[in-house]
């Protein structure tokens, strides 16, 4: 079983930064693909990046160039930098975590980008 915690939520300006953590705990030997999804009110689940255990990356066009995913193999940590946010950036962001065929999410945690 393993366990998100998100953090790092909140408001921002546009054109501002902000930086989404996720941490993860439990009984596990090792984490496959973490990433973050983003669920707009009225609006399906989506991606916003991913990076797999070869720290690979993978970013929706709506975002690349803005947006950096990052990892801590160490600590069981994934982040994302948010950079250049728009106000169409704002969703509930979800951790997400993959270990063999399991799939984990977080509780989600609320970005809203506004003046």
């Amino acid at each position: 079983q393993v366990q998100l915690v998100e953090s790092g939520g909140g408001l921002v300006q546009p054109g501002g930064s902000l930086r989404l953590s996720c941490a993860a705990s439990g009984r596990f030997f090792g984490l496959d693909t973490m990433g973050w999804y983003r669920q707009a009110p009225g609006k399906e689940r989506e991606l916003v990046a991913l990076i797999t255990g070869r720290s690979i990356t993978n970013y929706a066009d709506s975002v690349k160039g803005r947006f950096t995913i990052s990892r801590d193999y160490a600590k069981n940590t994934v982040s994302l930098q948010m950079n250049s946010s728009k106000p169409e950036d704002t969703a509930v962001y979800y951790c997400h975590v993959q270990v063999g065929s399991r799939i984990y999410w977080g509780q989600g945690t609320q970005v809203t980008v506004s003046s």
